[in-house]
């Protein structure tokens, strides 16, 4: 039997082990001579850019649904190690080590949040980055309401969230918290305490990877909401009484979301190979990593030209194809057979700014065509349909979504 190995249950490593097992189908391929195996650290496909949301209960979908209708073997745990020369990979699962034997591998771990080496940064800094970083975010902001009658809290900002960050992360998760934390402090009897979110981001501009005409879109938005926004910004320690800045100033608050910087998953720094500033690893149209045959990655893992000038960035809108692609081309690398270039020529971004409404841009340089009610329609489609696998448990309808092809832009109405 041949074995692909596919790292990570992500967006880009869900849709290469069902490309890779739509591959086989379509060949008549089955499970007894090419096994397909996924390792995931737990039994969840998380929709991960929803974790800003108050309610997390749709943001996890069961792997199983997916793949036990297509054949893919599941493998939960955290990869420790790859030993490329003997096509090996060490996982640390819930019943111990395993080491799992590959002729192709698919590394697709994703992104992380980088976390700062600074003072109370473990102990205060909470985090939407993972399923569970986002649950610990929602216990802590529960127990406000609890602590709203204790009297340690003295006169401790309780009402007051610190972002960190103001990239599209930062921003999506500001724009939700003021109503969240209005509703927590009227069922803790507080109802006149004042609630404050503030936005801060060590540039000069709110949303500056956005470009210039949507800044004032965000800032519309974000001063409707009651999001305070500071610039120039740079934190230098943590503590319960807030964020100390390098200046020395003291920003007050009883709740830190971290969302300042993403890297690539550190375990690829075990590639022989030449990474870029976020530790992502080159790989060709195919999805090749370069230099290093029989190995594929996809997703933030990976940096690939989308066109002639523009690379791939750490979403699931090029995540998702790159998966798929990797999947098709790793049985075709596999077995012999020609394989499948990804190139995508467009470029869009939406963005959700709570209640306010949504902001869309196409286009690298980010122009704006639609605001409002009108993109936070498309914005639901995207988050709540269009990134979900099928969940009906159709075999069939599963293989037929994990076809190497590259969707349109999302529609929006003008």
């Amino acid at each position: 039997m041949r074995r692909i190995l596919v790292l990570g249950g992500g967006f880009a490593g869900l849709w290469s082990a069902a490309g890779a097992a739509r591959k086989l189908d379509e060949l008549g391929i089955g499970g007894t001579d090419v096994e397909v195996t996924l390792v995931n650290r737990d039994a969840y496909h998380s929709i991960r850019v929803r974790n800003y949301e108050a309610d997390l209960a749709a943001t996890r979908v069961p792997l199983s649904e997916v793949l036990d209708p297509i054949g893919v073997r599941l493998v939960e745990g955290d990869v420790r190690s790859i030993d490329f020369a003997r096509q090996t990979v060490d996982v640390q699962g819930a019943g111990g080590a395993v080491v799992l034997a590959y002729d192709r591998l698919v590394f697709a771990l994703g992104s992380e949040l980088v976390r700062r080496p600074l003072p109370g940064f473990a102990e205060y800094a909470f985090d939407i980055d993972t399923y569970d970083g986002a649950a610990r975010l929602e216990s802590h902001l529960g127990r406000l309401v609890a602590e709203a009658t204790s009297p340690t809290m003295g006169d401790r900002a309780r009402w007051v969230v610190l972002v960190v960050g103001a990239g599209l992360t930062g921003i999506e998760a500001a724009a939700e918290l003021p109503g969240r934390l209005r509703a927590l402090r009227d069922a803790s009897g507080e109802e006149g305490r004042e609630v404050r979110v503030i936005l801060a981001d060590h540039g000069d501009h709110i949303g500056s990877d956005m470009g210039a005409a949507a800044q004032p879109v965000i800032a519309e938005a974000l001063t409707a909401l009651g999001v305070e926004t500071r610039t120039g910004v740079r934190v230098s320690a943590l503590s319960a009484a807030g964020a100390t800045l390098e200046s020395g100033e003291l920003i007050p608050a009883g709740t830190i979301v971290w969302c300042a910087g993403m890297r690539a998953n550190q375990l690829t720094e075990l590639f022989p190979v030449q990474r870029d500033r976020l530790g992502r690893l080159p790989v060709n149209e195919f999805l090749q990593v370069k230099g290093m045959p029989h190995v594929f990655a996809a997703g933030d893992s990976a940096v690939a030209m989308m066109d002639e000038q523009h690379a791939s960035v750490m979403s699931c809108q090029h995540g998702r194809p790159m998966g798929r692609f990797a999947g098709h081309n790793v049985v075709c690398d596999l077995l012999g057979l020609p394989m499948l270039p990804l190139r995508i020529d467009w470029y869009v971004t939406v963005l959700d700014l709570g209640p306010w409404g949504a902001l869309y841009t196409e286009g690298w340089d980010r122009h704006v065509v639609a605001v409002g009610a009108t993109a936070k329609a498309t914005k639901r489609v995207i988050n709540c349909e269009r990134i979900y696998p099928p969940r009906g448990g159709d075999r069939r309808e599963i293989l037929e979504a994990a076809a190497p092809v590259v969707q349109r832009p999302p529609a929006y109405q003008s």
